[in-house]
């Protein structure tokens, strides 16, 4: 079959694909598509190197200094020839350097940064996201075609715990010693001690990480995933912090009503079905002088906001499981780019009045809500 025929295997849709030789095709345009599909081909099949990189410890061999490729598999207890076929990739790919002299390859002190699984930023956790979500797409497939939606539960384990690794690092680095100081007196209280929900939990990553910041505060985390609250709970007992970091299996609406000072959703309110019911009940579940802590992804209000690297990447995540997770829960499915007007709708008709954005960061708004 020739590359330009245009009767390719594929579904019906009523259009068609016109004729090439009818297109007024600008070379130049042309060009610059095919080396962007290039970039993403290469992106994409590299993705898995990535994983492998962190998994066999070769990222943190390298961390240490220039090797030869033998010296990098024995180090790691690794194939020379698998692994001289893998540093190329990643040297082609920008995430090694290489001395052509000595044959050797490293790591400048930015990827050393960046690729730190302990660091700040573990760029690693997105490419192991891309590499898992990529296997349900046979059930994605039936889902774009059928309507029907796929709840958290229903996702591989390993792609669930993807989602808590990647936000994990800007937890670690922004909710403490940031986002909790911008919000009006909510350090205070929980210095001095006070009750706090996480609702939609997930592993317990933010859970914990205030518990260990407010030894005087008592903690409760809720999500509907009962995976993730197993896990939530081993966490937090590794952690030391699970007499006063306990974890309930409940979905967003079905949180106790009252007495919390406060109330925190990470990177959750778009994942809901129903997010004006849930929000009505963050703002049941406060107490007298509570405060909503609530964090999502950065995002402008118009498409053409989001259409850059990061937006690209919040859609693709998005359509993998934020949008399927709020079909499946019989609801609007407001997207992981929804901006921050949406977000302030939502907030209004479930009788909020008082919404304030208090800290951004390149992947989250943060935003103190009260009513």
């Amino acid at each position: 079959m020739s590359h330009l025929d245009t009767t390719a295997a594929g579904p019906q849709t009523g259009g068609g694909w016109p004729d090439p030789a009818s297109l007024d095709v600008d070379s130049e345009r042309l060009d610059e598509l095919l080396g962007r599909a290039i970039v993403d081909a290469g992106a994409t099949t590299s993705a898995g190197l990535v994983v492998l990189g962190m998994r066999l410890g070769l990222y943190e061999a390298l961390a240490g200094g220039p090797l030869t490729t033998a010296e990098l598999a024995g180090r790691t207890g690794t194939a020379e020839r698998y692994v001289r076929e893998w540093v190329r990739a990643q040297a082609a790919g920008g995430y090694l350097t290489h001395d052509p002299e000595g044959d050797r390859y490293g790591m400048s002190p930015e990827h050393a940064l960046a690729f730190n699984p302990r660091g700040p930023l573990n760029l690693g956790t997105m490419f192991r996201f891309a590499v898992r979500a990529l296997t349900g797409l046979d059930r994605l497939e039936a889902a774009m075609r059928s309507g029907e939606g796929i709840g958290w539960h229903e996702q591989d384990d390993e792609l669930v715990a993807s989602v808590a690794d990647f936000f994990r690092s800007g937890y670690a680095a922004h909710l403490v010693t940031e986002w909790i100081p911008a919000l009006d007196g909510v350090h205070e209280r929980l210095t001095a001690g006070a009750r706090v929900a996480d609702v939609g939990c997930g592993y317990g990553v933010t859970t914990i990480l205030m518990a260990q910041a407010y030894p005087a505060s008592e903690f409760e985390g809720y999500d509907y995933h009962d995976v993730s609250i197993e896990r939530a709970r081993k966490a937090a007992e590794a952690a030391g912090v699970s007499e006063r970091a306990r974890f309930t299996v409940c979905a967003a609406t079905g949180i106790p009503a009252g007495g919390y000072d406060l109330v925190c959703t990470f990177d959750a309110l778009h994942d809901y079905g129903d997010p004006v019911g849930a929000a009505r009940r963050m703002r049941e579940a406060l107490g007298e002088g509570g405060t909503w802590l609530l964090v999502e992804p950065a995002a402008g209000d118009r498409v053409q906001d989001n259409l850059h690297p990061m937006g690209r990447m919040f859609y693709a995540a998005s359509t993998y499981m934020c949008v399927p997770n709020a079909v499946s829960q019989g609801g609007s499915a407001m997207g992981a780019q929804a901006g921050g007007q949406a977000l302030r709708r939502v907030l209004e008709e479930a009788g909020f009045t008082d919404v304030r954005l208090v800290a951004s960061t390149p992947v989250n708004h943060v935003y103190q809500v009260r009513p």
